[in-house]
């Protein structure tokens, strides 16, 4: 008989928002309790989240050193069975890295490291601990994302020539301070870039899921235009496929007036699919000969495994928390499965999606760094292992 999963959680204290969104989407599916954490790195603010949370005061942690090591110690029938991390960027690693160490699951926000050789000391950690790694991409949950992934594979776009993934914001346009923004315009905790770490890295992953293309070569062009920042918060990819598909990635966090606008399109020689985020119940289907065609979630055509992510009938939305549930049920099964003993075979984003992330973020920041006009994109498979 399945039980409740116990979940604990770094980061996600008082003003924080990934935390909360990753608290809601864990407890959707009924199967997930939170019951242990660390909120704040100050003692009253965490207290004060730990409580709103009516999460008792001795599993409230004063680090997360301290919530391994508490958790650890605790009888198997009631430790927390995998920490969710959603912290700034800098912690990402040492906290993951821990958590398996310990003998805990992983969930963990992106993008998964700092960079390039984090990430493949923690793809050696995972293997090493036997434990589950999952990276919170949730737009490769959405059902109309997974419609679009089968049609591609379907064939009814034909041979992929060109993507265009645009994701822009304009809530950074102007000096702005709140806890959201601090920490992510400081390359300390946010790494060596802002606009791409934060949303090109969606863009990336989202590009790879649906066509399965890997990039062969990048052309960056990355801006920081808001004085004082010094990473940038606005940029544009040119990107070269292994298919020889043509790319565009842009990105911005200072395009005024717009809030969550998340787009992705892909043009082949028998058709193109076009889906926005901001209306994600639709799929835009268009060929040469025929009139566009707008494909509606859960619709009687749809394929299984988009109709096996619909939480609704068709005609009542669903969208951002339903797609990061979708992404913690996906791995809540994939620990009960190992609590089995049975070899998961679920799907969702994990270490590999990691390291491809920060492979593209170190390609496009040194082609940026150089007068080079294009930059080759290692192989994830010839990176060696870090000792």
């Amino acid at each position: 008989m399945k039980r409740k999963l116990r979940m604990g959680m770094v980061g996600g204290g008082p003003g924080a928002f990934i935390g909360d969104v990753h608290r809601r989407a864990a407890r959707i599916n009924g199967d997930i309790d939170l019951v242990a954490g660390v909120f704040s790195s100050n003692w009253e603010r965490n207290r004060e989240k730990a409580s709103e949370l009516f999460i008792p005061e001795d599993r409230c942690y004063r680090s997360w050193q301290e919530l391994f090591a508490g958790e650890s110690a605790l009888p198997e029938d009631e430790r927390m069975d995998f920490v969710s991390i959603v912290t700034p960027n800098a912690l990402h690693f040492p906290v993951s890295d821990a958590a398996l160490a310990a003998g805990f699951h992983v969930m963990c926000e992106k993008p998964m490291t700092m960079n390039v050789s984090e990430a493949l000391r923690l793809r050696d950690r995972v293997e090493s601990s036997g434990k589950l790694f999952g990276l919170m991409h949730n737009y490769s949950a959405y059902p109309m994302v997974r419609q679009m992934r089968q049609m591609v594979r379907d064939g009814l776009l034909g041979d992929i020539l060109k993507v265009s993934a645009e994701y822009i914001l304009g809530w950074l346009s102007k000096p702005y301070f709140n806890k959201q923004s601090t920490w992510r315009v400081d390359p300390k905790l946010s790494g060596g870039s802002l606009c791409m770490a934060d949303v090109g890295t969606h863009a990336q992953h989202l590009i790879h899921f649906v066509t399965g293309m890997e990039m062969t070569e990048l052309n960056a062009d990355l801006t920081c235009f808001v004085e004082g920042r010094e990473i940038d918060d606005d940029g544009v990819v040119l990107v070269h496929y292994d298919n020889g598909a043509r790319g565009i990635i842009s990105c911005s966090l200072v395009s005024t007036g717009e809030e969550n606008n998340f787009t992705l399109r892909i043009y082949g020689n028998e058709g193109g699919l076009e889906w926005h985020q901001q209306s994600p119940e639709e799929l835009i289907y268009m060929t040469n000969d025929q009139p566009k065609r707008v494909i509606r979630r859960n619709w009687a055509g749809a394929c299984q495994e988009s109709r096996d992510l619909s939480r609704l009938p068709a005609g009542h939305p669903e969208g951002f928390l339903e797609a990061f549930a979708n992404v913690y049920r996906a791995f809540a099964d994939a620990i009960h499965d190992t609590i089995k003993g049975k070899v998961p075979t679920q799907e969702y984003p994990g270490i590999k999606d990691g390291i491809s992330e920060m492979v593209f973020l170190e390609t496009l920041l040194k082609n940026t760094a150089s007068k080079e006009k294009w930059t080759a994109v290692p192989k994830i498979e010839d990176l060696r292992e870090c000792k």
